[in-house]
């Protein structure tokens, strides 16, 4: 069976057909310019760097498009990148889809779906169930295919799904330890805290920001749609404001996209548990394609650290 492109290591070569999930131009120190493309197949993605191009190179090997790659994985700085020995567009005859080419969840979309209903019937408040599920259904369509980024965590088809399904079940967890807290609204500010990336995010085929996205960013798009819900199914109360501020303060500080910061201790768990998720997945990834005994390369989101595997952890 054919090495997935994340499973090759530093030193060997690769010959084989990728998805361009983003290609950006660059100009080098020397003045030419260059191609940075981040290519991708179901395991995972890795950076390429096109040197020497042509304005018609620039308008071929653009997002979307499956291209047959030579080269060697190499060490940039702590990182794999790929050294690009040939490039070309795949040909007619090849029979490529794009769609095959793209990182999936590890579990299928309907029993996930089905999982995260489960939650919603399991809510006692009928506000926050009522709103939650209203959202839900709104959005279940993109929801359910829709990547939770563009890169380091969960950036692949039903990726944002996946993320919040494990999520909820960490939260289930942490609330039979600290009964507490108010599960209702844990799992209602889980569910909804990224649902506007399906809004802030073009889609899992060559995941772009939107300019919405750019301008606005989910955080904000989320809190407002549930204060229009709301309105629309005549829901008042205190669930509603409280519910936004879950949404609002979930990254927990201004540099990382949050007006507030937890200041409801529900917020600042579900906080916990997206930081606890989003790492897992980085580390889990990373440590996969690492020997026993050996350093991941630099994980940017994550201070640029690189994490030792363990030889008895095998």
């Amino acid at each position: 069976m054919k090495k997935g492109i994340d499973q090759h290591q530093i030193g060997e070569s690769v010959e084989q057909h990728l998805l361009i999930k983003n290609a950006k131009k660059g100009i080098a120190s020397n003045g030419k310019p260059f191609l940075t493309l981040h290519v991708t197949d179901k395991s995972g993605e890795i950076e390429a760097k096109m040197w020497g191009i042509s304005a018609d190179d620039e308008a071929k090997f653009v997002p979307g498009t499956v291209v047959h790659i030579s080269g060697d994985v190499q060490d940039f700085r702590g990182m794999r990148q790929l050294r690009l020995k040939a490039i070309r567009l795949s040909a007619s005859g090849e029979q490529v889809n794009p769609e095959d080419f793209l990182p999936s969840a590890p579990r299928g979309r309907d029993e996930m779906l089905e999982e995260v209903n489960q939650y919603l019937f399991d809510m006692q408040n009928a506000k926050l169930q009522r709103l939650t599920r209203h959202l839900f259904k709104k959005h279940q369509q993109a929801f359910s295919v829709s990547p939770a980024a563009t890169k380091n965590h969960h950036e692949f088809v039903s990726g944002l799904l996946y993320h919040v399904l494990s999520m909820l079940e960490l939260a289930k967890g942490i609330a039979m330890q600290y009964p507490s807290l108010n599960k209702d609204l844990l799992y209602a500010g889980i569910i909804l805290h990224d649902m506007a990336k399906v809004r802030e995010l073009s889609g899992p085929m060559a995941t772009q920001y939107t300019l919405e996205g750019k301008l606005i960013g989910h955080i904000s798009m989320m809190s407002s749609e549930i204060e229009e819900a709301a309105k629309e199914l005549s829901i008042e109360g205190e669930e509603v404001l409280v519910l936004q501020h879950l949404i609002l303060s979930h990254h927990a500080k201004g540099e990382w996209g949050s007006p507030k910061p937890p200041l409801v201790r529900e917020a600042e768990i579900l906080h916990l548990i997206d930081n606890i998720d989003a790492k897992m997945n980085m580390l889990d990834r990373a440590l996969e394609r690492t020997p026993a005994g050996e350093f991941t390369e630099r994980i940017f989101a994550m201070d640029q650290r690189s994490f030792y595997k363990p030889t008895f952890t095998e």
